[in-house]
């Protein structure tokens, strides 16, 4: 299985309060908070990412 490659996202604040998003991986989207690298992460399916996305609009 491939790493994912996390990319910080746009939105994060410069407190710290930053969330990174990894979509390099086929079939997968993983989530996780940069302030834990090392912590849990979320993983979801492009479909359910693209619904969460959508949803924040």
């Amino acid at each position: 299985m491939r790493e994912f490659d996390f990319v910080k996202s746009s939105y994060s604040s410069t407190a710290g309060e930053c969330v990174e998003v990894a979509r390099n991986v086929p079939h997968a989207v993983a989530v996780r908070d940069s302030k834990a690298p090392a912590g849990p992460m979320v993983r979801l399916t492009p479909e359910a990412w693209t619904e969460f996305t959508a949803s924040l609009k």
